[in-house]
C-alpha cells in the first residue's frame, strides 16, 4: 500500500515501481524498528532485508529496464 501519492512523469511502470520501493522502504523500517526492540535477530533482519531488495532489484528490471527498452526498440 503506498503511503504518498506519485508525483512523477505518469506511465503504468513508474507508477507500480513507486508503489513497489514505498513498500520496500516500509518493510525494511519495520525490520529495523523490530531488531532494534530485540524481536528479530540482526542476522534475520539481514537476511530479510537482503531478500527484500533482491525483490525490488527485480521490480526495477522488470517494470523500468525492460519498459525502456520496449520503448527504444519501437522508436524511429
Amino acid at each position: 500500500m503506498p503511503y504518498a501519492t506519485y508525483r512523477g512523469e505518469f506511465m503504468p511502470e513508474h507508477l507500480l515501481f513507486n508503489a513497489n520501493l514505498q513498500e520496500f522502504a516500509q518493510r525494511v523500517s519495520l525490520l529495523c524498528n523490530l531488531e532494534t526492540a530485540g524481536k528479530v535477530s540482526p542476522e534475520e533482519t539481514y537476511q530479510q532485508i537482503k531478500q527484500l531488495w533482491k525483490d525490488l532489484k527485480s521490480s526495477k528490471k522488470t517494470l523500468l529496464d525492460e519498459a525502456d527498452q520496449r520503448r527504444s526498440d519501437n522508436s524511429p
